[in-house]
């Protein structure tokens, strides 16, 4: 059954389902404020004084941590030394007694060191539900190696098949962390729903190795069998042309993709004002547009040269050509559509209001869009559900164990 979580109002999916989390960087908070946004009482066990060390990545959000606001809202901060005997003892009383789940992506082996791991608690909760995160999984010959976010993009192929033919480039988002957050997040829903029939809870092993690679299938099966991997082709695609950004006279820059031969012919004629380029035998298909993507580029760059950025999209629009502005981060908070749909909300933090972007998806209750939390600002609160007295509070904080 589901743990109760103090003060909740909205009826939200995973209201009175708690987690315990012993998580830093990127990977576990993404999931789990995921997992918040649902509802779900977030319960971050944080070092004492120092707190997850994504808290100081930067200062950007009115000094706090850009990365750290972004994953963090909607979470209680617990502040336990968990090497201390008795921090630890809390820490597991708080599992035994409260937690539906535990997350953790700390180095391979120190949750099961710490008596946290799915082995030793199954045994006293069988419905408890453990997910660890790690850049390789749980075992293999890579178990111990350690793996930041640039380090599995490398590994996985990602940078392979990223950035100029001159050199590879990273994504500019931990895309690794990332997908390892999408699959802790999707597998703790799917083992919720399994216990909801069977009782039973789950062990899940996350790889950042395992789900990066997931997300390069398509350059993988594209170099099948020993086949030539796609080329790195900078912002353009590696395999569909033309389908990327271009200049226009102006000195802006326009994205465009075509899918098909029927975009093609109108791409010509309506765009590029020059129907007779459709029946061209240099660009007839996908594949051969690909092959002679250089000719074709300073055809559209010349047309484009004696056009303003929106007299390129009047033409593309008018032919119903897929198109995008290549938006800065200050034109992405300032986006209409956003504002049209009203996907903006405010956060509290321990710097003032800050504005978030609700989670994709409708909901009817909405989503919970909770207080970024200061370090320990729940320490006292959550000490005391487990029965402890300012005064063994204070003893404890004394010595050091939170």
């Amino acid at each position: 059954m589901a743990s109760e979580r103090p003060g909740a109002t909205d009826m939200q999916p995973l209201k009175g389902y708690t987690v315990v989390t012993l998580e830093h960087a990127i990977a576990a908070p993404f999931a789990t404020r995921q997992l918040a946004d649902l509802g779900a009482r977030v319960i971050k066990i944080e070092r004492p004084g120092v707190g997850d060390f994504a808290r100081g990545y930067d200062t950007r959000v009115r000094g706090l941590a850009s990365h750290f606001v972004w994953t963090n809202r909607s979470k209680e901060s617990l502040t336990l030394d968990v090497k201390h005997p008795q921090a630890n003892a809390l820490l597991r009383r708080l599992v035994i007694d409260k937690a539906d789940v535990v997350i953790q992506n700390l180095a391979p082996g120190a949750a099961a060191r710490l008596g946290l791991g799915y082995e030793m608690l199954s045994k006293e909760k069988p419905g408890i539900i453990v997910c660890d995160i790690s850049g390789y999984g749980g075992d293999g010959p890579y178990r111990d190696k350690k793996a930041y976010d640039l380090l599995i993009q490398s590994e996985s192929g990602f940078l392979s098949v990223t950035g100029t033919p001159d050199e590879p480039s990273k994504a500019g988002t931990s895309i690794a962390d990332i997908a390892a957050g999408m699959y802790a997040y999707s597998n703790i829903l799917a083992a919720l729903l399994q216990r909801a029939q069977t009782g039973r809870g789950q062990h899940i092993d996350i790889s950042m190795l395992e789900s990066l690679v997931e997300w390069n299938s398509y350059p993988l099966y594209y170099a099948f069998e020993g086949a030539a991997p796609p080329p790195r082709t900078g912002a353009s695609h590696a395999t569909i042309y033309p389908y990327g950004p271009f200049p226009a006279g102006d000195g802006g820059t326009v994205m465009l993709g075509l899918q098909n031969e029927r975009e093609w012919a109108t791409f010509c004629e309506k765009v590029l004002m020059q129907p007779a380029l459709a029946t061209d035998a240099r660009f007839a298909g996908n594949p051969k547009r690909v092959a002679a993507r250089e000719a074709l580029r300073s055809i559209i760059v010349e047309t484009f040269a004696s056009l303003t950025t929106a007299q390129v999209v009047e033409r593309l629009e008018a032919a119903q050509i897929a198109n995008a502005r290549v938006n800065t981060m200050a034109e992405v908070w300032a986006h209409p559509q956003l504002a049209a749909r009203k996907r903006w909300r405010d956060v509290q933090t321990s710097a003032g209001t800050v504005p978030a972007l609700l989670p994709p998806g409708t909901w009817d209750e909405g989503p919970r869009m909770d207080a970024v939390p200061a370090l320990g600002a729940h320490t006292d609160a959550i000490l005391g559900e487990l029965g402890l007295d300012a005064a063994a509070i204070a003893e404890l904080r004394s010595a050091g164990a939170v």
